[in-house]
C-alpha cells in the first residue's frame, strides 16, 4: 500500500513588512547550533523567503524550532513554541515541533500483533505507547542537506529501534517557497513489514509564541465525526458524530467556548471528512482575532490530532524566558488513527517492502 506523502505548508497572503530586507530567491543558511555529548553537531537552518517569511529547523528531532509570520499589519511574530538554546530541546520536553514517529499518539499497552507475531514497545505514557517510545524520532539526531529553498533531513531507524520491526528509512523535507509554502514532505521505505505514523508536533499561538492561552483562538475543523477513546485515550473503535456538542468544530468558534465541558481538554482524532487516500483534503482553519492571522490546514492524512497544550504547567520555560502555562499553545496534528496496528477497521499504518510511505499537509497562513 503506498502511503501519501506529508507536507507541512505554510502560505501568507500579505506583503511583507517594508522594514524586512527581502531577496529574489528563497535563502537556506546553516549554523551551528550546538553539539550533543558524543560531540555530534547539531545544525540549524534559516529559510526565507522574497516575502520575509522566516522558518528555522534543526537536525535534532528534525525540528521546526521557529515559523515567523505577519500579522494584519505586516508585523512579524514566531507562532510556534519551542526553546532559544539547543540544551532545552535534549531533555525530555512537550515534543515542540518535533517529528514524532515511528508511531506518532498512542498505540494501547504498548504492543501490536503483525502477521502473526506480536511486538513489544515502551509504555511511556501509562499505560500505552505514546510518539514512538523512549526515545522516538523527536530525540534522534538527523542528517542534514540544504537544497535551493528548503532542507532535506534524512534518518534511519534500526531493526528493532523501540520494539518496531524492520529498518526504516526516513526522508523529511521542509520547504518554504516565494508563494510562502513551508511544506514539510514524509517519505519512509522498509526492509521488513512494520507500522507507520509520522507528524510533526508544533505548538501554534497565532498571536505568537508566549502571548497567552489560546482560548480566544477560532477554530473550525472539516469533520463532522471523532474517534472516541477510553480513560487512557485509547480509540475504542467506534467513531461518533460531533453535532451539537462541545466537541463539534463544524462552524467556527472559540476554543475556550466550550472548554469547560470537556474533561481535562482537548485531546482528541477527528476524521476528517471526504478525506481520500492521496488527495489533500481541508482539515482546520483558526484565526485569532486580536493579530488577525489566519492559519489553514489540508492534509493527505484521514485524522487529525486537535490539543490544547493540557500537560503544559508552566513548569518549563520557553523562548524569551517565558514560562509555558497550561492551554498556552495548541497542535492540529495530521495523522493516521490512534493505535491503528490495534484496530484494523481504521485505515491500515502497515508498510511493507517495496512499498513507499507517503503523506503531505499544508499550513496556509494569511491575515485580515
Amino acid at each position: 500500500m503506498n502511503h501519501p506523502l506529508q507536507t507541512l505548508a505554510l502560505a501568507v497572503s500579505l506583503a511583507a513588512s517594508p522594514a524586512i530586507a527581502l531577496a529574489e530567491k528563497p535563502t537556506v543558511q546553516k549554523d551551528n547550533f550546538g553539539k550533543l555529548t558524543n560531540g555530534d553537531a547539531v545544525e540549524i537552518y534559516t529559510i526565507t523567503n522574497a516575502n520575509g517569511l522566516r522558518a528555522r529547523v534543526m537536525t535534532w528531532g528534525a525540528g521546526l524550532v521557529e515559523m515567523s509570520v505577519p500579522d494584519r499589519d505586516g508585523k512579524l511574530a514566531d507562532v510556534t513554541l519551542g526553546f532559544d538554546k539547543l540544551d532545552s530541546y535534549l531533555t525530555r520536553h512537550p515534543y515542540f515541533g518535533t517529528t514524532t514517529g515511528r508511531y506518532a499518539n498512542r498505540i494501547a499497552k504498548g504492543a501490536f500483533t503483525l502477521d502473526g507475531k506480536t511486538y513489544t514497545l515502551a509504555i511511556n505514557n501509562a499505560p500505552n505507547h505514546l510518539h514512538g517510545g523512549l526515545k522516538g524520532f523527536d530525540m534522534r539526531n538527523w542528517k542534514g542537506e540544504a537544497l535551493a529553498n528548503g532542507v532535506r533531513f534524512s534518518y534511519t531507524s534500526a531493526d528493532g529501534e523501540e520494539g518496531y520491526p524492520g529498518t526504516l528509512k526516513v526522508a523529511i523535507t521542509y520547504t518554504l517557497t516565494n508563494k510562502n509554502e513551508l511544506r514539510l514532505d514524509y517519505e519512509a521505505t522498509t526492509d521488513k513489514a512494520t507500522v507507520v505514523n509520522l507528524t510533526n508536533h508544533a505548538y501554534w499561538n497565532l498571536a505568537g509564541a508566549g502571548a497567552g492561552d489560546i482560548f480566544e483562538h477560532e477554530l473550525m475543523l472539516h469533520s463532522s465525526k471523532l474517534t472516541t477513546v477510553d480513560e487512557t485515550s485509547i480509540p475504542t473503535g467506534k467513531i461518533e458524530a460531533t453535532a451539537g456538542g462541545a466537541m463539534d468544530f463544524t462552524q467556527a468558534k472559540a476554543v475556550g467556548r466550550d472548554f469547560a465541558k470537556v474533561p481535562g481538554g482537548y485531546d482528541h482524532n477527528y476524521v476528517i471528512d471526504q478525506a481520500k487516500p492521496g488527495a489533500l483534503t481541508p482539515a482546520a482553519e483558526v484565526r485569532e482575532p486580536k493579530s488577525g492571522r489566519v492559519m489553514k490546514v489540508s492534509t493527505t492524512e484521514p485524522g487529525i490530532q486537535f490539543y490544547t497544550g493540557n500537560f503544559l504547567d508552566g513548569s518549563v520555560i520557553g523562548k524569551g524566558g517565558i514560562a509555558y502555562k497550561k492551554n498556552y499553545g495548541l497542535c492540529l496534528e495530521t495523522q493516521h488513527y490512534p493505535d491503528s496496528p490495534n484496530q484494523p477497521e481504521f485505515p491500515t499504518t502497515v508498510l511493507r517492502p517495496g512499498e513507499t510511505f507517503r503523506s503531505t499537509t499544508v499550513y496556509e497562513f494569511s491575515a485580515k
